[in-house]
């Protein structure tokens, strides 16, 4: 190859080599800015930019008046980064370090979480990566000991070297020198470790009012930065009350700091809703402070009371014992946090005959005098026995009531048959949720009719065979109080955050239940009756007004039967004025360890009647009557019910007399019986000496004449055994 040739062909070797340099710079050009683009800015903003998270505040709870009942009390979080903790000889420093200074801190859980340096992160293809762990937390503390541990912690992440300037160093020796320099080498070590520490502000929940409304509000536990909703308001509006956490995305120089004019992306944290209730907190402290007397009277293993609004459904206090303080870890026991307003059922006994008499009456089986037999304080139906605890008769269905027959409420429900007693205990939203705003409800336990025996039509009247809870029994009578319209109940009014309001609906029945517009007024009458001298429930009463309400005494069902002894759910729910009802109040105790009396009037009613009281002062409602009047009227009561016991107990006089006579007749009758029976027995006697005798005489005769004689003695024997 001549020189020339030579020449041309590296020329055109090296522009080949430039052709493909420069396709293949297009080429990455390409892939970098088109094929690449998202994947590489996404890489380069990682590097540039920064984001920090915001964090907003739980909602808050307040009653419906707006006093605060839950908040949120300002704290400390103390956190590291485990993986800039370089060894483990530091995690146990710094964990040792905390567990000094913080009280109630596990050393040994700080070093376990200083020590766990990595995380997995599972991605959307399946695949996991496995990441640095950045973030541990190392306690949480109130803002006066988080500013005491920051400051410390700035002094040790910061330590003061002006000691070890080379100026310093230069009057001592070199051996001096270079331990200075060793001391200032491990000092600059030590820092690193410090300065892995940070400082967050947060909060944690607080509950002001202690035990006060505790099983309603419920309470949380935490989770690292989040609140576990255990129970109450807390659990069934936990999505509400939740705050929804903003972030700020902004670009940075190498040095961490914020370039003013970049584009910044901000989306702020919103607050979770603060929660109104419809609880109104002075009559809810008195409801505490009488069930807290009622504890010490009677000394129930619990109790339970509920006051509601029977127009609005409105819960305007409820409280229960045992119960607890959800500021207090230890005091959470299962047996003091279950809300048995709304989840614990039982059989409520008397209570009951409100709904079944009220049903009769409207459906016209019965009217208010209709006279029932209550037999002689025992009734066998469908093979089993039905007591009352007194002699009654023969009384009109408004007596019934007042005094409380099992046997006569028991033949207006035959009377009515299971169908009618079914729609009637239905109607009155048995076995349904009162769809309060409280999680978990329960329905109670009402079988369908298929379910039913023949004796339960005796029983169900009576609150046997039947289990409901206290928000149920506060919601059926809130019927009769207003007239017969079925309503909801209502724990939460409204939801506030900043100007965003969501109120609660009302659920409120237009028409009523009852197809005659005088069967609350029939009812009431009765149910006043309880209260008033000669009821079952005179301790209920409240002076200068009228109270209807209806005691109610139920043995307790346990396996297999009910308990044995005197071991009773011992009830009063009523309203108040009668006519006119502001509220509706039910009291019940769980097993009442009282030796005077175990029945729900003398019970319950003197807490019903302590509580109507103050909350009728408390809003400022007028009494039906002044009180010397009202007292006036129960004496005049008692003068006619004294009279009416008095015949009552001379018809049974006479009765008993009658049948004494019946009875001394049946026995002179017995008697004459006796006597025939002895004289055939004397004569029975005769005829054996008469046999006796001649078998003696035959003795010397042959034995033909022997057998002739045995013969007729054995005939004479078989005819007195027929006639005995």
């Amino acid at each position: 190859m001549t020189k020339s040739r030579y020449i041309i062909f590296r020329m055109y070797v090296v522009f080949l080599l430039i052709v493909a340099g420069f396709c293949y710079i297009g080429y990455k050009l390409y892939d970098v800015q088109i094929v690449r683009h998202e994947e590489l800015l996404e890489k380069a903003r990682k590097r540039y930019t920064t984001q920090l998270v915001e964090q907003g505040e739980r909602g808050e709870i307040y009653d419906n008046d707006g006093r605060l009942l839950v908040g949120n009390y300002p704290t400390v979080k103390i956190v590291c980064d485990p993986s800039l903790i370089a060894t483990e000889a530091d995690c146990r420093i710094l964990a040792s370090w905390f567990a000094k200074r913080i009280p109630d801190v596990n050393e040994f859980k700080i070093f376990s979480r200083m020590m766990n340096k990595t995380i997995e992160v599972k991605h959307e293809d399946g695949t996991v990566e496995t990441k640095p762990r950045k973030y541990a937390l190392i306690a949480e503390v109130d803002l006066e000991q988080g500013d005491f541990i920051k400051a410390e912690i700035s002094k040790l992440a910061d330590p003061d070297l002006s000691r070890f300037k080379e100026a310093n160093l230069r009057k001592l020796s070199e051996k001096e020198r270079e331990v200075m320099r060793e001391m200032k080498k491990q000092a600059q070590e030590d820092a690193k470790k410090y300065k892995t520490i940070s400082f967050r502000s947060h909060y944690r929940r607080n509950y002001p009012k202690k035990t006060l409304l505790a099983n309603i509000l419920g309470f949380t536990n935490k989770d690292d930065e989040d609140f576990i909703a255990i129970q109450g308001v807390e659990r069934t509006l936990n999505e509400q009350m939740t705050d929804q956490p903003g972030k700020m995305v902004y670009e940075r120089t190498r040095t961490g700091k914020h370039v003013t004019y970049a584009n910044d992306f901000y989306e702020p944290a919103q607050d979770g809703y603060d929660v109104f209730l419809t609880i109104k907190e002075p009559i809810q402290v008195i409801v505490e402070e009488e069930i807290d007397k009622l504890m010490e009277r009677v000394k129930p293993n619990a109790a339970m009371i509920t006051l509601v609004d029977p127009f609005t459904g409105d819960i305007l206090a409820a409280a229960q014992r045992p119960t607890f303080n959800p500021n207090e870890t230890e005091s959470r026991t299962q047996d003091a946090i279950v809300n048995r307003l709304s989840e614990f059922a039982f059989e409520p006994g008397s209570i009951m005959k409100s709904f079944v008499i009220s049903y009769a009456l409207d459906r016209g089986f019965v009217t208010p005098n209709t006279p029932v037999d209550c037999e002689r304080s025992a009734w066998f139906y469908a093979g089993k026995l039905l007591g009352d605890t007194h002699y009654l008769g023969t009384v009109p269905v408004s007596e019934i009531i007042r005094q409380s027959s099992n046997i006569g409420t028991a033949k207006v429900a035959v009377q009515m048959g299971k169908t009618e007693l079914n729609n009637a205990l239905r109607m009155f939203g048995f076995g349904e949720r009162t769809n309060v705003q409280l999680k978990p409800e329960s329905r109670g336990m009402f079988h369908p009719l298929n379910q039913w025996s023949n004796l339960s039509v005796a029983r169900l009247c009576i609150g046997q065979g039947i289990a409901v809870t206290p928000l149920q029994l506060a919601r059926a009578y809130s019927m009769i109080a207003n007239g017969g319209h079925m309503l909801d109940l209502r724990l939460v009014d409204r939801l506030e955050r900043g100007t965003d309001i969501i109120k609660m609906p009302y659920v409120y029945s237009e028409e009523s239940v009852f197809k005659n517009k005088d069967t609350a007024k029939k009812i009431t009458d009765m149910l006043r009756s309880v209260t008033e001298p000669g009821g079952t429930g005179t301790t209920a009463a409240v002076p200068g007004f009228y109270v209807a309400g209806k005691t109610g005494t139920a043995q307790k069902a346990v396996k297999g039967g009910y308990a044995a002894g005197k071991i009773y759910f011992s009830s009063f729910a009523g309203f108040v004025p009668a006519y006119n009802p502001k509220f509706v109040l039910v009291v019940t105790c769980d097993e009442p360890h009282w030796d005077q009396n175990r029945n729900g009037g003398p019970v319950s009613g003197p807490t019903f009647s302590a509580i109507a009281d103050r909350v009728l002062r408390y809003m400022n409602v007028s009494p039906d009557l002044p009180e010397e009047q009202w007292l006036a009227e129960r004496k005049e009561i008692q003068r006619e019910y004294r009279e009416s016991r008095l015949k009552a107990d001379a018809k049974l006089a006479e009765e008993r007399q009658k049948k004494a006579a019946e009875t001394a007749a049946k026995s002179r009758a017995s008697t004459t019986t006796k006597k025939t029976t002895t004289t055939s027995s004397q004569r029975i006697t005769s005829t054996r000496t008469a046999a006796t005798a001649a078998r003696s005489a035959s003795s010397s005769k042959t034995t033909p004449a022997r057998t002739t004689t045995t013969a007729a003695v054995k005939r004479t024997t078989s005819s007195t055994k027929t006639r005995n």
